[in-house]
């Protein structure tokens, strides 16, 4: 069995053993019992079949690896023809405590891409026709606000709040639209112990990284570490660290 991919919006992780695929809940209360063995390219899924790879780099391999072009985009369209002709929405995003990017995405899905990224709070600052457009205003206020927060960073700021003075500081620049602010319900008081593993309760998760409580700490597990991984279903019985909260 291997683990094949990842619903943030779910959440949940999917399971294949070469064929039908399994979706794995990671609602709040989950119990997860799996081993980690090899790790090598977790293939293909299409149409709810998997089609396995044993290629050695994971999670993906040069095969199987697809690149969002609109990833790279600043206003140059880098497709043959220019599809993003829906309205789009320029937006602020904060990570606790005060770490910001600035991003665009479809008006339609903004909550629905804070959510996906994890973030804490999001404005909604400009309002444009086309992906193009968004593109290039994103560059431009790039060159001050990241348009990336890695996920170690986001780990660190789990069991904190957003710095009020430096997210309203920040807005104050802008004309904002509207404002979100998410709870995804982890009531962490100590920061996790960052970890790649798939056996413990689950606590919740809040972008793509998965917080497990298991013997007394709680880990975060950034959810694509785990893609590619062959598993057994059983509890792994490999030592971890503890965060310094289980020795209270």
């Amino acid at each position: 069995m291997q683990f094949v991919g990842y619903d943030t919006d779910g959440p949940g992780l999917f399971l294949s053993d070469g064929g039908e695929v399994e979706y794995v809940s990671l609602e709040p209360g989950t119990e997860l019992a799996y081993t980690l063995e090899d790790r090598h390219c977790a293939g293909v899924v299409a149409d709810d079949e998997h089609v396995p790879c044993d290629a050695e780099r994971a999670p993906y391999c040069r095969d199987h690896s697809s690149t969002w072009v609109c990833a790279k985009c600043t206003g140059t369209c880098l497709k043959d023809e220019m599809d993003c002709h829906d309205p789009h929405a320029v937006y602020l995003a904060a990570f606790a405590p005060d770490s910001f990017k600035v991003g665009v995405t479809k008006e339609w899905r903004l909550e629905t891409r804070l959510r996906e990224q994890g973030a804490d709070r999001g404005a909604h600052v400009r309002t444009v026709s086309d992906g193009r457009i968004a593109r290039e205003l994103e560059a431009e206020i790039a060159r001050n606000i990241p348009d990336r927060v890695r996920v170690p960073t986001k780990v660190d700021g789990l069991h904190r709040d957003v710095d009020e003075a430096s997210w309203t500081g920040l807005l104050s620049g802008f004309d904002v639209i509207s404002e979100f602010s998410f709870d995804y319900g982890l009531d962490l008081e100590d920061r996790p112990v960052a970890e790649t593993m798939a056996t413990g309760t689950v606590r919740g998760v809040q972008g793509r990284v998965l917080v497990l409580d298991r013997a007394g700490s709680a880990y975060a597990v950034d959810l694509r570490d785990l893609v590619g991984y062959d598993v057994v279903p059983e509890a792994t019985t490999r030592d971890v660290q503890s965060s310094l909260g289980a020795f209270g």
